[in-house]
């Protein structure tokens, strides 16, 4: 629609006369000096557009709104002299590249491998892959796993396999977290699951506990002397230190993570 009535007004503004033009021209620019555009629209009056898309220059924006303007477009505010040059241009696009290449990106193939990985780790766990032995009481009526689960004295192997997965996994787990707590004791380390509970606990509270509970766990476990003291490296007390004085549910993230990584040894 817009292009053909371009196309007619252009081929009878060529047949007008030098003298015409320039009158014609000059209304155009009295006029747009009148109801000048707003920022970040495009204004030829200032500067020839073509001239300046040609070049291929980007152009800045008026400086109070940071308008971005985008194809070449001008701001009435700018002038010849705000025209960044191609040097600047191509030093900009550089950085940018650099950027990009220094962004860690996770290839698809990557991805589809570590779902593959995933899916053997635990289809042994997943009942619709892979059959329970005896079957799952909450889909045949049939009670066997129950009472397998009652008179079994000794810790399913396949059970057990899952702990090594993770210490998450570990700890999911009420037998797994019984026997993990068991070792903790021979070791002199329960302290440290302990407070991991407790933090855990601690995001989970209503606004109106929080302020309490960070102290009573800073008493029980941090304070110099607690009962029940915890051993966290330095750096992470000190940022503990600095979260009590304001306190909320992340203030004890640092020595948790601390303790976290200890258990992982163990």
């Amino acid at each position: 629609m817009y292009s053909p009535q371009a196309e007619a007004q252009s081929k009878v503004d060529k047949k007008r006369d030098k003298l015409e033009r320039k009158v014609l021209d000059s209304q155009e620019r009295a006029f747009w000096d009148v109801h000048r555009p707003m920022p970040g629209c495009v204004n030829t009056t200032e500067i020839d557009i073509k001239k300046a898309c040609r070049m291929n220059k980007p152009i800045k924006s008026t400086k109070h709104l940071a308008l971005g303007v985008a194809g070449g477009r001008i701001s009435p505010s700018v002038s010849e002299a705000d025209l960044t040059s191609p040097v600047e241009s191509l030093k900009h696009d550089i950085d940018l590249l650099k950027t990009r290449v220094d962004r860690c990106n996770f290839k698809v193939s990557k991805a589809a491998e570590s779902f593959i990985s995933y899916w053997e780790q635990y289809q042994e766990y997943d009942p619709f892959i892979t059959p329970t032995d005896p079957p799952n009481p909450w889909v045949a009526d049939c009670p066997d796993f129950w009472e397998a689960e009652k008179i079994a004295k000794e810790i399913p192997t396949k059970r057990v396999r899952r702990w090594a997965f993770s210490v998450q996994e570990l700890l999911k787990d009420p037998l797994g977290r019984e026997q993990f707590v068991k070792f903790l004791e021979k070791e002199f380390s329960g302290e440290n699951l302990m407070f991991l509970t407790a933090v855990q606990e601690l995001k989970c509270l209503p606004q109106k506990d929080v302020h309490d509970k960070v102290q009573a766990i800073w008493d029980e476990y941090l304070a110099p002397n607690a009962p029940v003291p915890v051993n966290i490296d330095s750096k992470s007390m000190n940022i503990t230190k600095k979260n009590m004085q304001n306190r909320d549910r992340w203030t004890f993230d640092a020595a948790a993570v601390s303790c976290f990584l200890m258990l992982r040894v163990f």
